[in-house]
């Protein structure tokens, strides 16, 4: 087996582990980080370690009240960052911390524990704040601003900083953006003395759920899990046609389940799986497009989503994070199958065969470690009985730990728990500081009614069609998505547009009716998916660019692929919001059937028609034809799914009846 995974790394040109730390640094922020000696290594350890032990301890014994749970998860995020993260980017190399980050990191520390140190005195004078309670909230914002610019990247530090001068020029907007504008003091407290602000529910779910689950992968990783997804993808789908593509997608869609970051998906299954597909003939813009498209599918993915699907639970309200994953499911299939289906395609259009039997790994000792899987098994049946989320996901650090003994190569000792628990710690630290920044967000958009205001304004734009209003809140998720984070995309946008679409959606209900889980879900995922599409959105595709630096491809060109590819994530948010039946909520097995069945068929023809091959290749007219089989099959209506299976059929027979007339016809792989 050692010398088979030998000769696969030598044949593929895997990156090594030094080459994709640096495109991670150079795409992905939260990878950004010095590379500290000596003391400084030691307290960063140390820090790592115990936030995590905290995280731990009140995950197992309860969670303090929510102002001390998540004040000390904001000071321990907020104090190794200034460690960790550079001033500036090409300051990354330098080991030293300067004496100017020590201060701030010292000033964390300060803001993290002053409600502990204060509870008592900030509850007994709620309302009234002293100068020092003013200079603490300040220092607060101002830090976790900077934070967020060094860990997640500057434009959520603009759209926040925007909002937070858009609280203070209210009576000077005009039209409906106009409000009475909030002072400092009033603004102070409302950031730091209320769950409403950098202390809001965005930051607290990231100091329950997010971070447990971080552990949960961190531990996961530990095992070789990460490594296993690559050789049981290739195992399983190495030799069908086309085959290194479609070991990127199966491997990314695995990898997803343990990581809820576009880029570092892309960096970890692609530095494998593109120089794959490249050898076996396809181009380089879509070699990286298949890895950048399926990687950021992997958020989408269940059981353990991106972090914004842990924020979305709280946001819904009166809903488990099972039901979540459960409506999240058959998106997430249609979105990889959509991929699969038009990477078989291409390779059937370019003459591409799958590996040959050397270039495939030993499949009887692949399967061997298939109870790898048993923990990420393990979490489906814990939220499947009921077990409460952070629960869990602290039996599935146990189910790990338990697993990871049946082989020697796979065991964790002592000190892989304590760097699993240093690099859950490490994980979180990005995810805290842009749930803070997002708290700043929501703290003003509640105060001010903006969110209501957007709401109307949006419907009034859209002449209450609900289709404009989808297809505008479309376009600010995407935008959004392409200078913040996932997580800090969701809070804008579910706070500001998703009102918008449930308002819509409630339209034929009385006024005041209680608004149905479907509903709500519908809004929020449709949010959620646009959100997540902007990685690979041009002209800023973060993880499109990540993937062109492995593929040595053209960065725009390989967007513009990924998001053909993806085609099914720009369609399928809207299925589901005009045929909930989707998401299996109130929805009877045989709808959940048809609406599943209709949607895959759709997705066949909409491929065949985008790539221009089926049997044989397709001329214009049978592309035509084929597009719209595929667009009325995917429209949720019984008449359109009639017309539409019957051009399926038609189109298929015609195929299959003249698929050897003109035989294969290759295509050069440089063409």
């Amino acid at each position: 087996m050692a010398d088979n995974q030998i000769k696969k790394d030598n044949l593929h040109d895997q990156l090594s582990e030094e080459e994709q730390l640096e495109l991670l640094k150079k795409y992905d922020p939260e990878s950004n980080t010095r590379d500290v000696k000596g003391i400084m290594k030691k307290i960063v350890f140390i820090g790592l370690l115990a936030f995590s032990l905290f995280q731990l301890y009140t995950a197992i014994f309860g969670q303090y009240t929510a102002y001390i749970q998540r004040s000390v998860h904001l000071g321990f995020a907020l104090s190794l960052i200034f460690l960790l993260f550079p001033f500036r980017r090409k300051m990354v190399r330098k080991d030293k911390v300067p004496f100017y980050d020590i201060i701030l990191a010292l000033l964390s520390i300060g803001v993290g524990l002053y409600w502990p140190l204060m509870y008592k005195d900030l509850v007994l004078r709620i309302g009234r704040m002293t100068d020092l309670d003013m200079a603490v909230a300040i220092i607060a914002v101002l830090l976790t601003l900077e934070a967020a610019r060094r860990a997640v990247g500057l434009p959520i530090t603009i759209i926040a900083s925007a909002f937070l001068i858009y609280a203070f020029t209210g009576p000077y907007w005009p039209g409906f953006l106009a409000h009475r504008g909030q002072d400092l003091t009033a603004l102070s407290q409302l950031m730091f003395y209320t769950t409403d602000g950098v202390l809001g529910t965005p930051i607290g779910v990231s100091a329950t759920f997010i971070f447990v689950f971080l552990l949960f992968g961190a531990f996961l990783v530990k095992t070789g899990v990460g490594q296993y997804f690559n050789d049981l993808a290739v195992a399983i789908a190495g030799k069908l046609t086309g085959g290194p593509a479609k070991v990127a997608v199966f491997s990314s869609a695995l990898q997803g389940t343990i990581s809820g970051s576009s880029v570092a998906n892309v960096v970890t299954s692609g530095s494998y799986t593109i120089p794959m597909m490249k050898k076996l003939g396809y181009r380089k813009e879509f070699a990286g497009g298949v890895e950048a498209a399926a990687s950021t599918g992997g958020q989408l993915m269940p059981p353990i989503m991106g972090a914004a699907a842990f924020l979305m639970v709280e946001f819904i309200g009166g809903i488990t994070y099972w039901e979540i994953a459960k409506a999240a499911a058959i998106p997430a299939v249609l979105y990889f199958a959509g991929i699969w289906i038009m990477t078989h395609f291409e390779a059937k259009r370019l003459g591409l065969e799958g590996l040959s039997d050397d270039q495939m790994p030993n499949r009887k000792e692949v399967f061997k470690k298939i109870y790898l899987l048993l923990p990420i098994l393990g979490i489906i049946v814990f939220l499947l009985i009921g077990i409460p989320t952070m629960q869990a996901a602290l039996w599935g650090i146990v189910l790990t730990l338990v697993v990871s003994a049946f082989d020697k190569e796979t065991r964790l000792n002592f000190k892989d728990i304590i760097l699993a628990l240093v690099d859950g710690a490490r994980s979180a630290l990005a995810v805290a500081a842009a749930t803070a920044c997002a708290g700043i967000i929501v703290g003003v958009v509640v105060k001010t009614g903006l969110g209501l205001s957007l709401a109307n304004g949006l419907i009034s734009a859209s002449g209450g069609h609900l289709f404009l209003t989808l297809f505008f809140t479309m376009l600010a998720a995407i935008v959004l998505g392409m200078g913040s984070p996932t997580t800090a995309n969701y809070v804008i946008t579910s706070t500001i547009a998703a009102p918008a679409v449930i308002a819509l959606l409630m339209i034929d209900e009385p006024t005041g009716a209680a608004v149905p889980v479907v509903v709500a879900l519908s809004a929020h995922l449709f949010v959620f998916y646009f959100g997540i599409i902007a990685d690979i959105t041009p002209p800023v595709a973060l993880a499109a660019f990540a993937a062109s630096g492995i593929s040595g491809g053209d960065p725009i060109r390989t967007g513009i692929n990924a998001s053909k590819l993806a085609i099914a994530a720009f369609i399928i948010p809207y299925m589901f919001v005009y045929n909930p039946a989707m998401l299996m909520v109130d929805a009877s097995v045989l709808e959940i059937a048809w609406v599943t069945l209709t949607a895959l068929t759709g997705m066949y023809a909409l491929s065949a028609g985008l790539v221009g091959y089926w049997y044989k290749k397709l001329n214009w007219i049978e592309r035509i034809i084929t597009l719209a089989a595929g667009a009325l099959l995917i429209i949720p209506e019984g008449m359109t799914d009639v017309f539409g299976f019957i051009l399926f059929v038609v189109m298929l027979a015609i195929q299959y009846m003249t698929r050897n007339k003109d035989g294969k016809e290759p295509v050069s792989a440089t063409s």
